[in-house]
């Protein structure tokens, strides 16, 4: 199915729409201030599991995920006074913060060292979504399994529609990926440079 969205006013009535397509264990393809991603109720195992098969990827490679905002972070992670300052003055925005993850959070998405990749994007659709979910949701780019990077939902439709449960047409994304930065132990380490600053973290 694929639903057209305003990127700036999402309509209220597909938002819920979605939001319980997603807690029947939906996936869908979403635009972020990054690429296009595609994703499901981080709580739902069997939505997951397709997703892992989707991007044909190893159960030990976790996903990240989208939080609505800090205080929803905060709930998903253990976030220190510096871990929150940072995100605070970056976030929502193109980033991907590693942190310690919480018990909340399922274990096929932590990493082997209890870690999580959590995202606040810049844009009005996804944060809609998991308001109203009340969840995060998986956060990885439409791609397929040699890479190539799907631009925009109608290419994601007629490629991955047969996969995908719902397409949202929000418009054009960058398609650029995230800047991705751990702050485990206060230690901000740049993993992958990508759309985010992240000169604050490469001073001398």
């Amino acid at each position: 199915m694929l639903i057209h969205l305003n990127p700036k006013n999402p309509q209220p009535r597909m938002i819920q729409k979605i939001a319980e397509a997603l807690e029947d264990g939906a996936t869908i393809a979403y635009p972020t201030d990054t690429h296009y991603g595609v994703g499901c109720d981080i709580m739902n195992k069997k939505a997951t599991g397709k997703i892992y098969r989707l991007k044909q990827r190893r159960h030990k490679k976790p996903f990240s995920f989208i939080c609505a905002d800090l205080k929803n972070i905060s709930q998903y992670a253990k976030v220190s006074n510096y871990a929150y300052k940072t995100m605070k003055r970056l976030l929502p925005g193109p980033y991907t913060f590693v942190l310690e993850g919480s018990k909340l959070v399922p274990r096929m998405m932590l990493t082997a060292q209890k870690t999580a990749g959590i995202r606040v994007p810049d844009h009005p659709i996804c944060l809609a979504l998991v308001k109203q979910l009340g969840r995060p949701i998986i956060s990885t780019s439409a791609t397929l399994p040699n890479g190539e990077i799907l631009s925009g939902p109608s290419a994601i439709f007629d490629t991955l529609g047969a996969q995908i449960d719902i397409v949202i047409d929000g418009g054009p994304a960058p398609g650029r990926p995230s800047s991705v930065v751990s702050l485990i132990s206060d230690i901000p380490e740049v993993i992958r440079v990508g759309l985010g600053d992240v000169s604050i973290f490469q001073q001398d």
